[in-house]
């Protein structure tokens, strides 16, 4: 019997309003972290908004996203350098489990683009 092993993550939490920046264009603005129940467990999301300062090819300069960095299985229980608080997270790996996640957060937030870890 094959038995799949379970994946940790650490996520480091990063206080909403604060810019997380990405390539040489943009940044990443977290807005609001919630924990959402699914079978017994809970699965941390983040909201937010992508902002593009110098967009190309006709793209938005903004879109908001939600990224679900996985189950909570160890909840701020340590720090890293600059004080941001650390979890330890499961990745969302089943495919029915991962839809059903998506049409949760989509049917709460609107049409968003949802990332998974």
């Amino acid at each position: 019997m094959v038995t799949e092993s379970v994946i940790k993550r650490e996520y480091t939490h990063v206080k909403p309003g604060n810019n997380i920046p990405f390539g040489i264009a943009g940044y990443y603005l977290p807005l609001e972290e919630t924990r959402i129940q699914l079978n017994g467990r809970d699965v941390l999301c983040i909201t937010g908004k992508v902002i593009m300062e110098a967009p190309c090819c006709k793209m938005a300069p903004d879109w908001v996203y939600a990224m679900v960095p996985g189950y909570v299985i160890d909840w701020q229980n340590s720090e890293n350098g600059n004080g941001e608080k650390i979890s330890v997270v499961e990745p969302v790996r089943d495919k029915g489990e991962r839809e059903l996640l998506r049409k949760i957060i989509q049917d709460k937030e609107g049409l968003i683009s949802v990332d998974f870890w």
